[in-house]
């Protein structure tokens, strides 16, 4: 497993960048726009970090900007720590065998989520390309939120 990135949403894209960059030093190393999605995504790494965080793509603070309002309220604006594994499906199997319910089931061999016992949500992420969708995975629904 290797960590990958911690996510906050915010609310004014331009004024978070101000703050994260040009006042805390960090360094912008990616960034995707979601026309679909209606978001955009800012990935910065801390200066010590940035060819790291550029060529690895980790340790990054990754902020998300969703073009349409919403206030965000009771800790909605921290969104999710992720990690990085080298078998979803087995990742997943193992973590359901100990108990600990499948929020986001990783039906697109890709991506699942799970909660922390105190509900701290974490994304998992296939390392490499995602893996051929099988079962029970690809027809598990979501359960409850993350």
């Amino acid at each position: 497993m290797r960590y990958l990135h911690t996510m906050v949403r915010v609310s004014d894209l331009d004024q978070s960048l101000d703050f994260y960059c040009n006042k805390m030093g960090m360094k912008e190393v990616r960034r995707l726009e979601n026309d679909k999605g209606r978001f955009t995504l800012v990935f910065l790494a801390a200066d010590e970090d940035e060819k790291s965080g550029r060529e690895t793509k980790a340790p990054l603070l990754e902020l998300t900007y969703n073009w349409d309002p919403e206030e965000y309220k009771g800790g909605r604006n921290f969104g999710h720590l992720a990690v990085e594994v080298d078998d979803i499906h087995a990742f997943c199997k193992k973590l359901m065998d100990a108990g600990v319910t499948i929020n986001r089931p990783p039906r697109d061999g890709h991506m699942a989520f799970v909660k922390s016992p105190d509900g701290i949500s974490f994304e998992l992420l296939q390392k490499g390309g995602a893996l051929e969708p099988v079962e029970p995975w690809k027809s598990m629904e979501n359960t409850g939120s993350w």
